[in-house]
């Protein structure tokens, strides 16, 4: 289930115009189109999934095992009455020698805090963003779609409808944009046609939190 996904077909067929109709034709868009209801329940309840950071969190605690590790045995080697290692004496020395505003004080402090930061955004982000949430019909069982998955799904279902040559679907978690090239009938029949096929299909994904849907159809340009 893994930057917005997209998905395109395409079916060559003959293309047919009516007489006066520019080479593009007409372009049909649903900017100003209030989209149908795509689910009766338009608040699923179900929030993202969360990623397990798997690897920031492997990498972080490797980091800080090591440098445990390190200062203990230093610590552990000053207790016995042996001298210091030589690379915390000289971490000392030019950490009481170095000013606050040193350029590599401020470098250090400046990553720190970057890495701190970093962390903080992957701690509270739950991550996952191309799985689309389902609706629960069992409380024990959470399931989610990958936007991938459901772009093609509408991409196939647009293709069926009649008029339609060749369709790309962007899915996105909040909007899902198609965009259809139509060689024959007219382009508002086309579009109103494509707006009950693919509010239909949002339906029958059965996510939590159905997209809105846009609409935008016009004819093939020219070839040569």
């Amino acid at each position: 289930m893994s930057e917005p996904q997209g998905s395109e077909n395409t079916r060559r067929m003959p293309v047919m115009e009516k007489a006066g109709e520019s080479a593009l034709g007409q372009s049909a868009s649903a900017a100003d189109y209030e989209p149908l209801h795509t689910a009766e329940d338009e608040d699923g309840g179900q929030g993202r999934f969360w990623s397990a950071r798997r690897i920031p969190a492997g990498v972080l605690a490797v980091l800080i095992l090591l440098c445990a590790a390190a200062f203990l045995y230093d610590v552990a080697a000053v207790r016995a009455h042996r001298p210091a290692m030589r690379w915390r004496r000289t971490l000392a020395d030019s950490l009481a020698e170095r000013p606050l505003d040193d350029t590599w004080v401020l470098v250090g402090a400046g990553v720190a805090a970057a890495v701190g930061l970093w962390l903080i955004v992957l701690a509270a982000t739950p991550g996952l963003r191309d799985v689309l949430p389902m609706r629960r019909t069992h409380t024990d069982v959470r399931a989610g779609l990958h936007r991938g998955a459901a772009a093609m799904a509408l991409r196939d279902r647009a293709m069926e409808v009649a008029g339609v040559q060749s369709v790309r679907v962007h899915m996105g978690r909040r909007k899902a944009a198609v965009r259809a090239l139509s060689h024959f009938r007219e382009l508002d029949d086309v579009r109103a046609d494509l707006d009950a096929t693919l509010a239909d299909g949002i339906r029958g994904l059965g996510l939590a939190r159905p997209p809105s849907l846009s609409v935008h159809v016009r004819r093939p340009g020219r070839k040569g």
